[in-house]
């Protein structure tokens, strides 16, 4: 357990903290869901002809449109990717990956209500399908349907207790009730299933730095932004992190650099403008 260290110019921050509890990464990933290996190369022109062409050969093969409108869903082809699930789902009616897949597209195409009879559909298929059951927990969680949400993250977890998705959505839902601590365990289990993933560091950070602890919120907003350089909100949170210990020009550096990758982010032209000069 680290000791928890007092906040200096907390007043200034406490309400950016606040703001930013629920920033942590509430990502969703096209192809999550899917057991094959589907990587980023997936969305690229020459795979998704490989596929069509598996698909030429074998018509009736639901798998092989369930990876294709992966492959488009990664590739930003939502309407592609629901047209592959739809006709997966055709194919095999129980196909509880199909459902989820889809329910994850109409989440990203904001259509919640969708995602979530989706989701349904996929536990009904299979209810011990546990990204179905992580996915509908979003949602919930999203809500503000707390409760609900970890009762579905506890459901995934039992039937899989090595996701690492499971843990860190299960640790944003206890940070939305101001559990952090049992927040921190949790994002502590996703960051040993999955050491090489941003979020689940941000996460706990958020966490350190809403219990007062400074110095262990910035060592993880650190290594957050140290595997990616592209998030405008753990750049954001480093600065928090910074401007409550006191560092304000280091701060104010890192909102720069936030407010620089996502010039419309709020949180970071504010703490710029705190910690000007």
């Amino acid at each position: 357990m680290r000791a928890a260290y007092p906040l200096r110019n907390v007043a200034p921050v406490a309400a950016a903290i606040l703001a930013l509890t629920l920033v942590a990464c509430q990502s969703a990933r096209i192809g999550s869901s899917v057991p094959v290996s589907v990587e980023a190369e997936a969305a690229s022109e020459t795979n998704i002809e490989s596929l069509t062409a598996v698909i030429q050969r074998e018509p009736n093969n639901a798998e092989a449109y369930n990876v294709r409108g992966s492959a488009f869903g990664r590739a930003g082809k939502y309407r592609d990717a629901i047209a592959d699930f739809n006709k997966a789902i055709q194919i095999d009616p129980n196909f509880a990956r199909a459902y989820a897949n889809r329910a994850l597209v109409h989440r990203l195409n904001g259509d919640t209500r969708s995602a979530a009879e989706d989701y349904n559909r996929a536990i009904r298929a299979d209810p011990r399908y546990a990204p179905a059951l992580v996915g509908r927990g979003n949602i919930y969680r999203q809500q503000g349907q707390l409760g609900l949400a970890l009762a579905d993250y506890n459901s995934a977890i039992q039937i899989n207790a090595t996701d690492p998705q499971a843990f860190h959505n299960r640790g944003l839902a206890y940070q939305a009730q101001n559990q952090h601590q049992q927040a921190i365990e949790d994002f502590t289990t996703a960051i040993g299933l999955s050491p090489r993933t941003a979020e689940p560091y941000d996460g706990r950070g958020l966490s350190y730095l809403a219990l007062g602890d400074a110095r262990a919120a910035l060592d993880d907003f650190n290594e957050a932004v140290k595997r990616d350089r592209s998030s405008f909100t753990a750049w954001t949170n480093q600065g928090l992190a910074l401007e409550a210990l006191g560092q304000r020009q280091k701060a104010n550096a890192a909102f720069a650099r936030a407010a620089n990758l996502n010039p419309s982010y709020q949180p970071a032209k504010d703490g710029m403008r705190r910690t000007r000069g």
